[in-house]
């Protein structure tokens, strides 16, 4: 416990140290058998885990209807990458829980990134963002993909030049914004619209509200192994399961060194080394594969990976040892992990403004000089 407790910081650290010692002193797995849940909800016994609050609009960038319409265009538009070929929606598909099926995603040229695409669904509650955290909010994380050469390869000047010869994004900028399209405009407006793909109606919530069958009892076994033996909360922890920190499970640590270096190339901090932001575990179920490469393929190799440990190297996280689950647990853990999942946010492909306009006839446009 006392390695669990060390990687936590701040005001965090003395909320999660009172919720570690309440457990040790409570015996909460022996609580959880006895006590119905609308009392231990009460009681605050699900606070580390409870239920997601409401949603929290940035003061810079407040909600509108206009805005997230907006934003949803953009989100499905392929204009916003320099072949036409790949919009947000190409790495994060609504019908694949705004996530990607794939280790790794496709970008422009059929060109391959090296990390695996995190859902959309509750990036809302999210802070930082990628799995380095070089982007503090949604809308800082917006404007990466499109910039990238193998994601959407843009330029600020193109995207905003394609933007602006549009006109059905023109009037739709000047009536949200009150400006000609810009970069910023077009985060904000993603960034509201992503706002929106929340999910909080899995069968936990459910159960923490107080179905006390919307878990099965498998389910309820795998929470207390999650809780427990598990040491699962160590890291996943709080309303949409993360702690929001960085962590080195030994992922990609292959003779020596790391092929994906991950949180000391935006710190410079040694002890980054290999450490990869905590996941968000809501809808984890329908999200595979795994990990910051992609490289686990069901939730079962997950738990494998965790039970032996992790992958041995010089900055390997204090909290990853060996777990000794037993086959029982594994499976009942999967279970509860499953029991995290809702329904996914259905959202209809939008009819995009001025269609007729492809990137190819925009940037000839450009060239051409057209305003």
């Amino acid at each position: 416990m006392a390695a669990s407790l060390k990687i936590l910081g701040g005001v965090a650290l003395h909320m999660r140290k009172g919720f570690a010692l309440m457990l040790l002193a409570s015996g909460l797995l022996a609580v959880l058998a006895v006590l119905p849940v609308p009392t231990l909800h009460a009681q605050g016994r699900f606070l580390a885990n409870g239920p997601l609050p409401s949603v929290q609009f940035p003061t810079d960038n407040p909600q509108t209807d206009a805005k997230v319409r907006l934003g949803k265009q953009l989100y499905f538009d392929g204009r916003l990458s320099s072949d036409g070929t790949i919009s947000c929606a190409s790495c994060h598909k609504p019908d694949a829980a705004w996530a990607d099926t794939t280790p790794v995603s496709e970008g422009v040229g059929h060109q391959k990134g090296g990390r695996n695409s995190p859902s959309v669904i509750n990036a809302a509650y999210t802070v930082p963002q990628f799995w380095d955290g070089r982007a503090q909010h949604l809308e800082k994380q917006a404007v990466g993909p499109v910039q990238n050469p193998i994601e959407m390869d843009l330029t600020i000047p193109q995207l905003e030049g394609r933007l602006s010869l549009i006109p059905g994004y023109v009037q739709q900028f000047e009536q949200v914004f009150g400006m000609k399209p810009t970069i910023a405009g077009m985060a904000m407006a993603i960034a509201a619209f992503e706002r929106t793909i929340v999910v909080n109606d899995s069968p936990y919530d459910k159960y923490l509200a107080g179905e006390r069958m919307a878990m099965s009892r498998s389910a309820m076994r795998g929470m207390k192994v999650f809780m427990g033996k598990g040491h699962c909360m160590t890291c996943h922890s709080g309303p949409s399961f993360s702690d929001s920190r960085f962590h080195n499970l030994g992922v990609g640590f292959a003779n020596g060194k790391f092929k994906d270096m991950g949180r000391v190339v935006v710190t410079k901090d040694a002890t980054d080394t290999g450490a990869f932001l905590t996941q968000r575990l809501r809808n984890i179920a329908q999200t595979a594969p795994y990990m910051h490469d992609g490289s686990e393929a069901t939730l079962e190799a997950v738990i494998e990976f965790y039970d032996r440990g992790g992958v041995r190297n010089p900055y390997l996280d204090k909290a990853m040892v060996p777990l000794a689950l037993t086959k029982q647990e594994k499976r009942e853990l999967v279970e509860f992990l499953k029991a995290l999942s809702g329904t996914s946010p259905v959202v209809a492909v939008p009819e995009l403004p001025n269609p007729e306009l492809t990137a190819q006839e925009l940037e000839e446009m450009m060239k051409g000089g057209a305003k």
